[in-house]
């Protein structure tokens, strides 16, 4: 493995550590769905933004799949693999190449929150349908919905703090090849 491709593992690790960490630090359970509301899209966006829609995809699904393994919601971590494998995915796609060349917060940035967000909601209520019902599924929708503009308000500042590092762009692999 090349020193680039390295880096891009360590990465995505780190990130996947920081999502499952942000998930597990806040989380509300929510009795109907034996689920719970947290922050860790907040990282799931920042990697996204930031990194990209691969490496989005890989530390929001790992990340968020991890957390509920470790917290004991084991039965949602397949489905919590996909959905914010799929959200971080997302954000990506729409966002990244966008704040890469702009490295400020836009609406491009804002929208693809939103979109993913609209994501997540949408999954864990079909999820949430399947296993228990959607009627019981319908009560996890205000959670989830307050989880996901939470986690975009969160991620705003997160970004703008961070918006001047470049973690897998031109300078920083023209410096690790020499």
């Amino acid at each position: 493995m090349d020193r680039m491709g390295l880096r891009r593992l360590v990465l995505t690790a780190l990130f996947a550590a920081l999502v499952t960490v942000a998930t597990m630090v806040i989380n509300v359970p929510m009795v109907g769905t034996q689920g719970f509301v947290n922050v860790g899209d907040t990282m799931i966006f920042v990697t996204g933004i930031f990194m990209g829609p691969l490496f989005g995809l890989l530390a929001g699904g790992i990340g968020s799949a991890l957390a509920d393994l470790l917290l004991a919601y084991a039965h949602w971590a397949p489905w919590s693999l996909l959905i914010k494998g799929i959200e971080g995915f997302l954000v990506g796609v729409i966002a990244h190449s966008h704040f890469r060349s702009q490295r400020r917060i836009g609406l491009t940035t804002v929208l693809a929150m939103v979109v993913a967000s609209t994501w997540m909601v949408l999954g864990y209520y079909v999820a949430g349908g399947i296993m228990r019902g959607f009627p019981v599924a319908l009560t996890s929708v205000p959670g989830n919905i307050v989880q996901g503009l939470g986690s975009t308000i969160l991620a705003i500042p997160v970004i703008h703090a961070f918006r001047n590092l470049d973690l897998v762009g031109h300078v920083l692999d023209d410096k690790l090849r020499k």
